[in-house]
């Protein structure tokens, strides 16, 4: 009879460690797929290429074209050394722009005054294309964060 149960203890131990490298072997792959699914921290909420009116590159017409970024969290995010780029390679560096939890910021094309919700690229030309275009933002170690594209792929 002891020779049975310790058979029983062998084959129990064996599927318990046949089990937990399966398990472990699977937990990298889980917790990877469930990255993917999570939203970004700070994102592109919302593009408007196309400024209302004519396109007469006057500063009010320029700062009707801009790129909306929200902060999905609860907490304040600095964005130094963050980029939002168009297709073509334009280039918007962020300096100490601090954005607070579950807050958006609007970047505009033209000239004005940063506040803590808008902020000025100061270009005197239109940046977002308005039939296809790609906005990207990067972090400040150069990473993808979000994209947002429209119209159809050009580039």
């Amino acid at each position: 009879m002891s020779s049975a149960s310790s058979s029983v203890r062998r084959i129990a131990a064996t599927v318990l460690a046949a089990g937990a490298v399966v398990g472990a072997a699977a937990l990298p792959a889980a917790a990877q797929d469930h990255g993917q699914r999570q939203h970004p921290r700070v994102e592109i909420s919302r593009v408007q290429a196309d400024s209302p009116g004519r396109d007469d590159r006057s500063n009010r017409s320029l700062n009707n074209e801009w790129v909306e970024i929200t902060n999905t969290t609860r907490d304040a995010i600095n964005l130094r050394g963050w980029t939002l780029r168009d297709a073509d390679g334009n280039r918007y560096r962020f300096d100490n722009v601090r954005i607070a939890g579950r807050t958006t910021i609007r970047i505009h094309t033209g000239t004005g005054h940063n506040t803590r919700t808008d902020l000025f690229q100061n270009r005197r030309d239109y940046i977002w294309d308005n039939q296809a275009d790609t906005a990207t933002l990067r972090d400040d170690r150069g990473r993808t964060v979000d994209t947002e594209s429209w119209g159809r792929r050009h580039h």
